[in-house]
């Protein structure tokens, strides 16, 4: 297992490289100009230049790379804004801020969405889905199929609007999303503000939860292992939860480790709707102001999450399925 850990964190490293160089020479190679964005109407080339230079930008794209790598290791030192201590993203072009500080103070809102919502349709997909494979083929089935179908249809930002009309605005059920308070200064207000965008990506991902567990139960339950089990004599729970459970859960802890991690990455969409502050508010803002450094901050951010995820449920394999073996 460690062996295993790291090469995937080696590997994780590697990916995470690639990325940046290229989303960096991406970005930076753009025929829009951000030092002439910051400079101004009234821009000379003199001006010009200075704002290249104090930005970091005057150098080859290259040397522009390798100093941001650099910044990221050991630091990096700015003409305009002094010291930048590891790890170090850059500076703002739009707010002169450290890109790394910005997305800090975004970040809890991220991971108060994504997470309160991956509690919420993992318990209600994997369990409606459960239920659904137990009752193949009868009425409850049926009702959690033709559920799921609908809810896969529907779009966050078309159920997040009506949802707020009517549940906060009309009927005042559930307080209107809000991050204005944290989980430390008031749990009760985060979890108000919170809950009806918890409750519409539910919505969103309980279906395809619900759909892939029952497919991958009412496969597992077939399976020769599966019904050997029965043969045996075991109770008709102990089949279900001890064998068929186990071999149905890996591909949903894969899906759910992608779900998770492009949430965390930045829900872009549902903080839009709901006028949420967070890594995808911050990234929309980024392409409106052409703030390369802050935009590459969060891709970054956004893939390293993925990634990371993707390492923990690869290493979960071997917990839930005995027959997974990682040397």
């Amino acid at each position: 297992m460690i062996r295993f850990l790291i090469r995937r964190t080696l590997g994780a490293a590697v990916i995470l490289l690639i990325i940046s160089a290229i989303t960096f020479f991406l970005f930076y190679v753009a025929p829009r100009d951000p030092a002439r964005v910051a400079c101004g109407k009234v821009c000379t080339p003199q001006t010009l230049n200075l704002v290249r230079h104090n930005l970091g930008i005057a150098d080859p794209i290259p040397v522009q790379y390798w100093h941001w790598l650099e910044g990221i290791f050991v630091g990096r030192d700015y003409s305009s804004f002094g010291h930048c201590s590891a790890p170090c993203l850059g500076y703002s072009f739009q707010s002169q801020t450290p890109v790394l500080s910005l997305i800090l103070d975004r970040f809890p809102t991220t991971i108060g969405l994504s997470i309160g919502a991956a509690v919420v349709f993992v318990i209600f997909g994997v369990g409606t889905g459960m239920i659904a494979a137990v009752k193949q083929g009868k009425a409850l089935d049926k009702i959690a199929s033709s559920a799921s179908l609908i809810g896969s249809s529907l779009q966050i930002y078309i159920v997040g609007i009506i949802a707020m009309y009517y549940l906060s605005d009309q009927w005042h059920l559930v307080t209107r999303p809000n991050d204005h308070a944290g989980f430390t200064q008031d749990p009760a207000a985060w979890f108000g503000g919170l809950l009806l965008p918890w409750l519409v990506l539910a919505i969103i991902f309980t279906a395809n939860y619900t759909r892939m567990t029952r497919s991958q139960l009412v496969e597992t339950l077939s399976e020769d292992y599966v019904r050997t089990a029965r043969a045996k004599g075991l109770s008709r729970r102990t089949v279900f939860f001890r064998f068929a459970w186990r071999g149905a859960m890996a591909p949903i802890v894969t899906i759910f480790g992608i779900d998770l991690g492009t949430l965390l990455g930045g829900a872009i969409i549902t903080e839009q709707t709901f006028g949420l502050h967070g890594i995808g508010a911050l990234s929309i803002k980024a392409v409106r102001d052409n703030d390369l450094p802050m935009l590459l901050g969060v891709i970054l951010v956004a893939a390293a999450a993925i990634v990371v995820f993707n390492i923990i449920v690869d290493a979960i394999y071997a917990v839930i399925d005995p027959r997974v073996r990682l040397a």
